[in-house]
């Protein structure tokens, strides 16, 4: 695997490949944010991923989990989950009622402590492990902003034609209107230094976090670096809640924010 990503970014490689100098006491954390709405088909098995992943340089993990007021057994599967492994570090923060995917992204990041933050979907369409390839480029100090593009793996399939389209259209978007360089703005993986994350006051409440939170932080003066990762994909049968609706109020955010004062 390591092989493939070197092709692509050299620099990426060598960080994956150095050795690890952190202490145990200089360790830093990495929050990972799990907005949820009846998952229990996939959230265990996401949990235990989640838990299996050795993050590099000795860095930590801080697992929030945040409950957008499922009506299945969402709640009881991530408590056994707590429960299987009382060593992890898994909060578990229940909204009574169903606020939307941005809100429960913001009161995850409203409880967050770690040094280091990304989302992370509650379904198996996203591959933890490729946390290891982005997270040393945050540890590096080079950047504050990491996204993980399914498009630059031409191994990865793709459910429908029309996300696919509508990711590119979105990202085509992106790059025009604030200067960036991206493959796919739509992307889960999305990392960030906390302290660049705290400080940006979003007010997204439902799957406008992506182009809000890009177009907040491409108008600071960040870079955005993408690294590859992998990518399995669900269909609608199987959970999949995005709807195109949801690309054309991606393309309304982006230019709302990219000409508001």
């Amino acid at each position: 695997m390591l092989t493939y990503y070197h092709c692509i970014h050299k620099q990426l490689f060598a960080y994956c490949m150095a050795q690890d100098q952190t202490t145990e006491a200089e360790a830093k954390v990495l929050s990972i944010i799990i907005p949820s709405y009846n998952e229990e088909k996939t959230i265990a098995t996401v949990l235990e991923k989640l838990h299996g992943v050795q993050l590099p340089h000795g860095a930590k993990k801080e697992i929030v989990v945040v409950d957008d007021g499922s009506k299945d057994n969402t709640q009881s599967e991530v408590q056994q989950a707590i429960e299987a492994h009382p060593e992890a570090n898994i909060r578990y923060i229940r909204q009574e009622r169903n606020q939307g995917k941005g809100m429960a992204i913001r009161k995850g990041i409203e409880v967050m402590t770690g040094d280091y933050v990304v989302i992370q979907d509650a379904d198996l369409e996203y591959e933890p492990e490729d946390f290891c390839l982005m997270l040393p480029f945050l540890q590096s100090g080079e950047y504050e902003v990491v996204y993980g593009s399914r498009f630059q793996n031409r191994r990865n399939r793709h459910s429908y034609q029309s996300f696919y389209w509508g990711g590119r259209l979105v990202s085509l978007v992106t790059n025009l209107l604030y200067n960036q360089n991206l493959t796919d703005e739509p992307t889960c993986y999305k990392m960030f230094t906390a302290k660049l994350l705290r400080s940006i006051p979003l007010k997204c409440t439902g799957f406008e976090f992506c182009p809000e939170v890009t177009a907040k932080v491409s108008r600071l003066g960040h870079w955005i670096l993408e690294v590859p990762i992998h990518y399995y994909p669900r269909s609608v049968e199987e959970g999949k809640k995005i709807k195109w609706t949801d690309g054309v109020e991606a393309l309304l955010v982006l230019f709302k924010y990219r000409f508001s004062k």
